[in-house]
């Protein structure tokens, strides 16, 4: 069976059907206990209140097993309660009737199911029941039974208690309106320059504190400057200012705590503030006179705004009337606008950082790429520059082997570029072909140095993401690179394997070694500043890790690499 989806209207009619029940039977116990009520038409009533008993609780059955949100059906009741109410009185003894009280029953009914209006017409539609009886011939000033001080009063209490009742919907109605703007807070975030989203956001604010002017100031944590941001009916506007063109803005005392005044200006204005103790009065200037005399300020509301990232206040003007209750609903608004405030600036912060390290990642592929294929090229040109007039062939072949690495040095940096585009805009790219290119750059190396160089790549067991293979490419690039230019080796190694979660890389040379002497891993080659500097950066930025073991003939290098792209 599907679960009743349980609202306030559902709760209400739990409550009005289980209420029903216990008066009805109240009524019919209290006349059978006091037999002399009703004295006259007495088996009719006592007919009418078993057959309402009846009613109640086949209805509460009905309510509290399948909980029913008809509309139709409330008035039908309630319809129903009302006839009930009036047949009782009439049967009984009229205005004087001991069922006047039932009277207040029906409504709080009307006050649950339809707020102070339901209570108005609730209220005329009963008056109008006690005063046709009182107008019944049987019932006249000449009738010796009739009591018209009681009539009176009671005619009285009826009218008190509507009022009392219709005020209290009326209350109701206003905070579930409120409830109702606190859960729907638009999807934008302020902006730092003025446009709409501010304004949807501020006014929404305003709406919910029923202000016709909203400022908001606030200061970010590592910017030394003032926001403002005002809101009225007509739109919004943006500016910033040097901190402290307002000086503290708000009194000592006041920095942390929410107030409201309604003579702004005055130096000895009563200030309401909600503070840690409690409701407090005081008399003082709450706000900066400059502050004052800006937004001619003469009522204010004032919330202040204590995010991770930010600091400030909201400052509801204008409002004519005000309670202790837009305190805290203030300070729930600020607290809000200052979750959002935070929210834009770590958002900020983080496109930011991804955005440097997109460039770092990007001067480490040209750097370990282009940059090192440029500079091999440009050692086989100046081969061909000398062999060109002794051993033409020989030179032929070089710039062929040219012109082959500036094709794959074209072809990788298209695909890098490609790569940067929006992912709409992608073409789609052949796989990345791991070991075919290793294989490549071992030759290359061999070519332009003269030296021995292998590579040997066992294919991993999943395919590789086509990012994570360049990846390894350009780490296995700057191993075997710095190799041959730093450290004078004749004869490279390098071996590629792969588990589950890892591709292990080992490169050994038999050169002159690092500066150092022993065994390290990545945390103490940074805290020594020692070992390639850009291939540890890499390393580190791809969440890897390396150990160089350096000796005098020679140095071997242990990087492990997730398969996993970071963020993926």
């Amino acid at each position: 069976m599907a679960q009743l989806r349980y609202h306030s209207k559902t709760r209400a009619e739990y409550l009005i059907a289980t209420g029903r029940v216990i008066l009805a039977a109240f009524f019919l116990l209290a006349v059978g206990l006091d037999p002399s009520e009703p004295s006259r038409y007495a088996h009719i009533t006592y007919g009418i209140l078993s057959a309402y008993l009846g009613y109640s609780v086949v209805m509460a059955a009905l309510t509290w097993r399948r909980g029913f949100a008809w509309g139709m059906l409330h008035l039908i009741t309630h319809s129903v309660d009302l006839l009930v109410f009036a047949c009782l009185m009439f049967l009984t003894t009229g205005p004087n009737s001991p069922f006047f009280v039932y009277f207040i029953f029906i409504l709080v009914c009307a006050t649950f199911r339809w707020q102070w209006h339901g209570t108005l017409w609730t209220a005329a539609a009963a008056m109008s029941v006690t005063l046709l009886l009182a107008w019944y011939p049987s019932n006249l000033l000449m009738d010796q039974n009739f009591e018209l001080n009681r009539f009176i009063i009671r005619i009285a209490y009826l009218t008190v208690v509507a009022g009392l009742l219709g005020y209290l919907g009326a209350y109701e109605e206003s905070m579930r309106e409120i409830l109702a703007m606190l859960s729907q807070w638009p999807s934008e975030t302020l902006p730092e320059e003025p446009g709409e989203e501010g304004h949807g956001m501020l006014g929404h604010a305003a709406a919910i504190l029923r202000a016709p002017r909203v400022v908001l100031l606030w200061e970010e944590e590592e910017e030394p400057w003032l926001h403002l941001l005002c809101w009225t009916a007509e739109g919004s506007r943006y500016e910033w200012k040097e901190p402290g063109v307002f000086g503290d803005i708000v009194a000592e005392g006041l920095e942390q705590a929410s107030f409201f005044t309604r003579e702004a200006g005055s130096a000895q204005a009563l200030v309401v503030c909600n503070t840690v103790a409690g409701l407090q009065q005081r008399r003082c200037a709450p706000l900066h006179p400059e502050f004052v005399r800006r937004f001619d300020v003469t009522s204010a509301c004032v919330s202040p705004l204590d995010g991770e990232k930010i600091s400030g206040y909201l400052v509801a003007l204008d409002r004519s009337h005000l309670t202790p209750d837009d305190l805290v609903l203030g300070g729930i608004v600020a607290h809000e606008i200052a979750a959002r405030l935070d929210h834009a600036l770590l958002l900020k912060q983080l496109q930011q950082g991804a955005a440097a390290d997109e460039r770092l990642r990007l001067a480490h592929d040209l750097h370990d790429g282009l940059l090192q294929s440029l500079a091999g090229a440009g050692l086989q040109l100046a081969t061909v520059s000398r062999l060109i007039e002794t051993d033409p062939a020989a030179a032929r072949e070089n710039i062929q082997q040219v012109q082959q690495l500036l094709a794959s040095e074209q072809r990788d940096l298209r695909t890098q570029i490609n790569d940067m585009k929006p992912l709409f805009y992608r073409r789609k790219t052949e796989e990345y072909g791991l070991a075919k290119r290793l294989d490549e750059l071992a030759g290359r190396i061999r070519r332009q140095w003269e030296i021995a160089c292998s590579v040997t790549c066992h294919t991993p067991a999943p395919r590789l993401q086509r990012s994570v293979a360049r990846e390894i490419y350009f780490v296995v690039h700057e191993a075997l690179i710095n190799a041959v230019r730093h450290a004078e080796a004749t004869t490279l190694r390098a071996e590629i394997s792969f588990d589950a979660q890892w591709a292990h890389i080992s490169v050994t040379d038999d050169g002159r070694g690092f500066g150092f002497q022993g065994c390290y891993d990545q945390d103490q080659l940074s805290d020594l500043k020692r070992g390639p500097v850009t291939l540890r950066e890499r390393i580190d930025a791809l969440n890897g890790k390396l150990t160089i073991d350096s000796g005098e003939r020679g140095a071997r290098l242990d990087i492990t690499l997730p398969l996993m792209e970071l963020g993926g």
